[in-house]
């Protein structure tokens, strides 16, 4: 006789267990390697850090370092400012690219791999040479002498050539941004195009067979199949490149941060800064999640 199970879990009790599983390494990894340095830098933020000859010392002085980073550091605030604003515009403009570059990618079509393998290339080469030269912005200097000299991808010609469609100001110039730094949008959109992929070949092709006997068009499939059932990807992918862009070295504010530590107002204010930072990214996520959420679709 079969014995009964001494813990009984329901479905969806199982998939939270299977869910803990699976971040557990993570949090295993941050409650040992992470944890002590965070508590550390919260002290060095309300401390002004002394360095002596045994090594250094701290001194409390409570908000000093936050009031500094605040009210005092003329660039702290606009720079601040001038991120969140380039992440919006980054972020909109990379999750588009990367939606309309993974549909393409999914089509039928001869030499498909090595395509999709050179979308992916800024990932797989982003280290060693290829590396020091974007971080060096040798590329962007060539492509600026070579619009120079053609003088055919000039901002000023571009920007008639729009002007002829009667797009709005601040669309105008939204879009000529994004022509002038479309190589930088491919770089960053990789990832991005691989999860969309994913999602796409994970779409049963008997909905787009049952849509084509109801006579929906290609375009009607997108917006009733392919975007609902890609919306939680979506939002994976928003919020990979939040993170991405708010942490890239190429970050005017992480730049500024690194000065102040090394070279500026103290590492007391530069971890002032960080936390402010971190804050400001973290109520960014939560309200892109929380907006976002309300319209995503869930298939059961």
């Amino acid at each position: 006789m079969k014995r009964p199970g001494i813990f009984k879990f329901t479905l969806k009790q199982k998939i939270n267990i299977y869910g803990y599983l699976f971040t557990l390494p993570f949090i295993i990894g941050f409650i040992f390697f992470f944890l002590y340095p965070v508590i550390q830098s919260i002290v060095f933020s309300f401390s002004r850090l002394i360095i002596t000859r045994e090594g250094y010392r701290l001194e409390f002085i409570a908000w000093q370092n936050y009031n500094f980073a605040l009210f005092i550091n003329p660039e702290y605030i606009r720079t601040l400012g001038e991120t969140v604003g380039g992440m919006i515009n980054n972020v909109v403009a990379i999750t588009i690219f990367s939606l309309f570059a993974a549909v393409l990618l999914n089509q039928q079509f001869r030499g498909r791999m090595l395509a999709r393998a050179i979308f992916f290339l800024p990932v797989i080469m982003g280290s060693g040479v290829v590396l020091m030269m974007e971080q060096g912005n040798y590329s962007m200097q060539l492509l600026r002498e070579s619009q120079a000299a053609s003088g055919i991808f000039s901002r000023d010609i571009l920007a008639g050539l729009l002007m002829q469609i009667r797009l709005p100001q601040g669309m105008l110039v939204y879009v000529i941004d994004i022509l002038f730094n479309i190589t930088r949008i491919i770089n960053r959109s990789a990832i991005q195009i691989l999860i969309f992929l994913a999602g796409l070949q994970s779409i049963p092709p008997s909905l787009y067979e049952a849509a084509r006997v109801e006579g929906a068009t290609g375009w009607e499939s997108f917006w009733k199949i392919t975007f609902p059932l890609l919306s939680p990807l979506i939002l994976t992918n928003v919020v990979y490149t939040v993170v991405d862009f708010f942490t890239s070295p190429e970050n005017q504010l992480v730049q500024l941060i690194r000065r102040e530590a090394f070279g500026g107002a103290g590492y007391g204010v530069s971890t002032a800064m960080s936390f402010i930072y971190f804050i400001t990214v973290s109520l960014i996520l939560i309200i892109v999640i929380s907006l976002i959420s309300r319209t995503v679709f869930y298939q059961d």
